[in-house]
């Protein structure tokens, strides 16, 4: 609900400028009267009567402004809102901070820890029990989603000298992949909780200069690379090599995704070409058409029957992988749209956009559910988190370099 400051220019000073004194308004009324009458002006002036016109205005003009509320309440939105048929409430509770002990918001980061992220946040990476995030620092940060309160369980300093810009997880929580802004690509493993670079791996795997956004496979296995010259890749990490090199028109990939089987990736470029290419023949079944503008995030559908694309354009564009057809776009985005993700069982995609708006969308009625604007800066990244019982949640994070989460309220 956005709060607004009413301010004034205008001060008392100003307000005798335009009366003058007490003494100069009688005195005038007096000359009118005598010219007009033929009456002496020493009749007509009150011989005890002031009128102080600057202090009564200024009286007036401060009971005015304490009578106009110094905040406004804008009641258009509303702060409950629907997704599918439940309530979904902006959590305002405060508690504790586990690692500060700071109070902070329960649904947002501690703003005091989360201050080790000095620059935008750029990526999130989920697994089933952690969050990671990547911003222009050197150090990825890791934070604990079985814990209502999300601590910080590890920060990897220096990670990436000049800051990352992409960092993805496997389904099982055990590799992810970095890249950074130097163009390199950084390959992780956890052992008991705890990320370390994995030496071995990183070894075996060279060749990948140019790429800008990645895509890991759910066993972690293959890792898909859309470069800056349009060539989408693939790589085999655990035998240490390039196994695929699809070829597009050239356009820089700014995104890039792999369905949750691995049959398909699906890319996009500069140029607003979105292609989708089988792993297993290698051919490039469908280059789609829909988006004339840059697109900024493809992502799957767990089951992989639909893709969803977006960028610049505003629209959301919903495809069959089965046919190529654009069977659905989800319209509300006034700013470009820089993050797509899947809720686990489909029912709801999530999208984040450069004015700080965060949109959940029921793909069953093709309808935006939810909006949330806590912030006007730029939303980088969205992620589902793991559900908990039967409430789902998700993370946003951006410009305002913090991760914000959110719940579906269970009543009330």
């Amino acid at each position: 609900m956005a709060l607004r400051l009413l301010s004034s220019n205008l001060s008392f000073q100003t307000v005798p400028r335009f009366f003058g004194s007490s003494k100069s308004l009688t005195s005038t009324v007096g000359v009118l009267a005598s010219q007009q009458y033929g009456l002496p002006s020493a009749i007509l002036r009150p011989a005890a009567f002031a009128l102080n016109l600057p202090g009564i205005i200024s009286d007036l003009w401060e009971s005015v402004l304490r009578a106009v509320p110094k905040k406004k309440t804008s009641h258009m939105k509303k702060r409950h809102r629907q997704m599918a048929g439940k309530a979904l409430k902006d959590v305002k509770n405060l508690n504790t901070c586990p690692g500060c002990g700071q109070i902070k918001r329960a649904h947002v980061l501690c703003p005091h820890c989360v201050e080790t992220h000095p620059t935008d946040i750029f990526s999130l990476a989920v697994t089933d029990k952690q969050i990671l995030s990547a911003s222009g620092a050197s150090a990825i940060q890791v934070h604990s989603t079985t814990n209502p309160e999300f601590p910080l369980v590890q920060t990897i300093d220096e990670a990436h000298k000049v800051g990352c810009h992409h960092v993805v997880t496997d389904a099982r929580g055990s590799r992810a992949v970095s890249v950074g802004f130097c163009g390199e690509v950084v390959i992780w493993a956890c052992h008991d909780g705890t990320w370390s670079k994995d030496e071995t791996a990183s070894a075996k795997n060279t060749g990948f200069a140019g790429v800008w956004a990645i895509a890991l496979s759910a066993d972690g296995q293959f890792l898909a690379g859309a470069n800056e010259n349009g060539h989408v890749k693939v790589w085999d990490l655990n035998a240490g090599e390039q196994i695929r090199d699809h070829e597009t028109k050239g356009s820089f990939g700014t995104c890039i995704d792999l369905s949750p089987d691995g049959r398909f990736i699906a890319s996009g470029h500069e140029n607003g070409s979105v292609y989708i290419f089988n792993t297993e023949t290698g051919r490039m079944p469908f280059s789609l058409s829909g988006l004339v503008k840059p697109v900024r995030s493809v992502a799957f559908s767990p089951g992989g029957k639909f893709l969803a694309a977006a960028g610049d354009s505003k629209v959301i564009v919903l495809y069959d992988t089965s046919s190529g057809e654009q069977v659905a776009s989800f319209t509300g985005h006034s700013a470009w749209i820089l993050s797509l993700s899947w809720s686990h069982t489909g029912e709801y995609l999530l999208s984040g956009s450069f004015d700080g708006k965060v949109k959940v969308w029921s793909v069953e009625t093709r309808t935006c559910v939810a909006t949330h604007s806590e912030t006007e800066k730029a939303i980088w990244s969205v992620k589902w988190l793991p559900k908990v019982g039967k409430s789902e949640g998700f993370a946003t994070a951006g410009a305002n370099r913090s991760i914000s989460f959110y719940r579906e309220a269970t009543g009330g």
